[in-house]
């Protein structure tokens, strides 16, 4: 615990009790919050001078190991006859000299010292004070670093967030080893006092972008916070939109990158999804991998990303369209084999794409709700089995099951999943579109779509940003990723003033690659 978390407790926490200067009427306060579980450990103590404390803990939530070195170390003050005085200086005494360990803190209230309980360390109360002492003993089971389920990389760090707070701000510490680097912890949740931690650039990031996210975590008044997608519906901007307002990671590196981009991550305690704000829509088709490797690579990647969402997105419609309404627009040859497929399917085009859309969302989450063992059995059966023995029924034609197989695989080249996932919406829609109104309904939806995308804040960020509005500046890391050397300048995001990043070494650099390319030596 630090003196940032405990001004937050105190500011969160309305009324709070003031300890009593006896033993039992404070332990009876605290039985009576918590109750006599068996897992409420309260050990008494006899200090030096007479004096009766107890020391109060969870099990299963502290160290053991620590709560026996807290022990012993008192009792060894005791032994060792170096105290002086009278019985008043016990507490300052133990505050300041016995306790062998380097988390300590001064509580004042019964509110205080239930929640540093209930985070797993370990509260000392002693007879004749108002006052308790915390030790930081928590030793609560975490996953070790592992590397991301979610946003893997060919090329790049393994490792990824946790559930663990303080492992998270300590990844982010390693990448940015720097004074500039912020963070804020706030309490949320009555019921579940969950620790959010506010993490930016000083300098880097706008300073009206952190207060309005401090403003919105402020206002948050639930019972519970089990996981950063509650903290992502309270604070992104209230638009009812199928396009996600905040970024999420569970990539330390990419966080990161955010944050050096003038980013505000968001760290909520028992998740390793960290959020990003303020985010634009080109961010979710960026990967980090797109930073290790070669410009070009990541340039044809890029290509790669924007043309699979809207494959994603206008594949299936635009099958439904031409094959409804627009038969000439296909080759006679192809529009032949089409027609040959379709002469047995029962139904339309689009009650066609429609029953296999479905289908195919059913086995995706199939096999993700499975077991792991049998959950790519589950995909192989559904793909190859269903498919063709559709085909061979004359249920569903063969080229709506290559449409239908190359859109699901076109979605999952999207880095961002929740931005995959919102292709996926759009696509039933458009595909109602184009079953009535053809190619027009179609470029319909498309002009709403973009009207709608143009329309959004993430933030205060208009959501198309670089695009639109046009800041030819920020257009080096959008379809294309240009060199290194070529991106002195920082993203802007709003009218902040450190957005040089490269200065006089990547002029030496940009220098050195010139002369290489043209066979000279750098002096």
């Amino acid at each position: 615990m630090n003196e940032k978390l405990k001004y937050n407790i105190e500011k969160d926490v309305k009324d709070l009790t003031p300890l009593s200067n006896s033993l039992d009427q404070n332990l009876k306060m605290v039985t009576d919050e918590l109750g006599t579980e068996p897992d409420i450990m309260i050990r008494p103590l006899h200090l030096f001078n007479n004096a009766k404390a107890a020391l109060l803990y969870i099990a299963g939530m502290t160290e053991a190991n620590m709560v026996n070195l807290l022990v012993l170390s008192m009792l060894s003050e005791q032994s060792s006859g170096s105290v002086g005085g009278n019985g008043e200086n016990v507490f300052q005494t133990v505050l300041y000299r016995s306790l062998a360990i380097g988390g300590v803190q001064k509580l004042k209230s019964i509110d205080e010292v239930l929640l540093a309980m209930l985070e797993g360390n370990t509260v000392i109360l002693i007879d004749g004070f108002s006052e308790a002492i915390a030790a930081y003993t928590c030793g609560v089971e975490r996953r070790a670093v592992e590397e991301p389920s979610t946003q893997t990389v060919v090329r790049g760090p393994k490792e990824g967030f946790t559930e663990a707070v303080h492992t998270n701000t300590s990844l982010i510490r390693n990448k940015i080893k720097s004074t500039n680097l912020r963070m804020e912890y706030r309490i949320i949740g009555h019921q579940t006092r969950t620790t959010v931690v506010v993490v930016y650039m000083k300098g880097i990031a706008e300073e009206k972008v952190v207060e309005e996210v401090r403003r919105r975590l402020d206002v948050i008044d639930t019972d519970s916070i089990l996981e950063s997608g509650y903290i992502e519906e309270f604070i992104q901007d209230k638009t009812f939109t199928p396009f996600p307002l905040l970024q999420n990671s569970e990539r330390p590196d990419a966080v990161a990158a955010g944050l050096l981009e003038g980013q505000v991550a968001i760290i909520v305690d028992g998740t390793p999804f960290v959020l990003l704000a303020p985010v634009t829509f080109v961010k979710f088709f960026q990967s980090s991998e797109d930073y290790y490797q070669r410009y070009d690579i990541a340039t044809f990647l890029r290509f790669i990303r924007f043309g699979s969402f809207f494959v994603s997105m206008l594949l299936p419609s635009l099958y439904i369209a031409i094959t409804t309404f627009h038969q000439e627009m296909l080759p006679t040859q192809l529009l032949i084999s089409i027609a040959a497929q379709r002469e047995g399917v029962p139904f339309p085009a689009l009650i066609e794409a429609m029953i296999m859309e479905l289908t195919f969302e059913i086995l995706r989450e199939a096999g993700i709700r499975m077991p792991r063992v049998i959950g790519p059995a589950i995909s192989i059966v559904g793909a190859l089995v269903l498919g063709q023995s559709a085909v061979q029924a004359g249920l569903i034609s063969a080229a709506m099951v290559i449409v239908v197989s190359f859109t699901a695989i076109a979605s999952f080249v999207i880095p961002a999943v929740n931005m995959g996932t919102a292709a996926r919406l759009i696509r039933f829609a458009l595909m109602i579109l184009a079953g009535t109104f053809g190619v027009f309904g179609i470029m319909a939806g498309l002009m709403l779509l973009l009207t709608h995308l143009s329309a959004l804040r993430s933030f205060g960020i208009p959501y198309l940003t670089p695009i639109s509005p046009l800041v030819p500046g920020n257009l080096k890391d959008v379809f294309i990723r240009v060199p290194w050397w070529a991106m002195k300048k920082r993203p802007k995001l709003d009218k902040k003033e450190h957005t040089t990043r490269q200065g006089k070494t990547s002029s030496y650099t940009e220098k050195a690659a010139d002369d290489s390319r043209k066979g000279g030596e750098v002096k």
